[in-house]
């Protein structure tokens, strides 16, 4: 548990949303411990957890094993520029119109709303929004593209996530043209 730091565990909602109140602007992170439901110990729900999250602007990352009965998720406050999946957002719509967000909360969907990354996730999510380049670079060869025609959509969106994250044109490039090979040979994203 030693690379957990000291993780916390609650049993309401209330417990965390106070513990997050009181250290959201000064924590740089925390270990929450959640017992499975099949163990019936007193437990925060996944859900609930991540709800409270939002609330303060942090948002859920990493999920521990730590052993048949419990697992720890790593919360952070959200960084800037990070993606805003649908489920979050469908999450913070529900929590704005319950009132329970803060103003810390809503500072950060704001700032995602201004910069472009409320939206980015739908375009992401969007497999029919395939990049005109990398369209081309698939169809150069019939048998990769009916490959990629092919995949999975959930796979589809781990290709062009991973091309569209690229920080510069030519780490963009050398993605395209690792993906055409992999979807070429069949294989997935991160797979050998």
């Amino acid at each position: 548990m030693t690379e957990l730091g000291q993780p916390l565990h609650f049993t309401q909602p209330a417990e965390w949303r106070a513990w997050l109140a009181a250290n959201h602007a000064s924590a740089k992170e925390l270990w929450l411990v959640i017992y499975k439901k099949h163990t019936g110990q007193p437990s925060l729900a996944l859900e609930e957890a991540v709800e409270e999250a939002l609330c303060f602007g942090w948002i859920d990352g990493l999920l521990r094993r730590i052993d048949d009965e419990r697992f720890a998720l790593r919360f952070s406050p959200r960084k800037k520029g990070s993606v805003w999946s649908q489920v979050n957002k469908r999450r913070v719509a529900k929590l704005i119109k319950q009132g329970r967000m803060t103003e810390a909360g809503l500072a950060k969907v704001k700032e995602a709303k201004a910069n472009g990354q409320w939206r980015a996730a739908a375009r992401r999510e969007d497999v029919s929004n395939i990049s005109t380049d990398l369209k081309k670079a698939l169809k150069a060869n019939p048998q990769t593209w009916r490959n990629f025609e092919n995949l999975a959509p959930s796979h589809k969106r781990q290709f062009i996530y991973w091309i569209d994250s690229a920080k510069t044109e030519i780490t963009r490039q050398r993605r395209i043209q690792e993906t055409v090979r992999r979807v070429g040979e069949n294989k997935k994203l991160g797979l050998p």
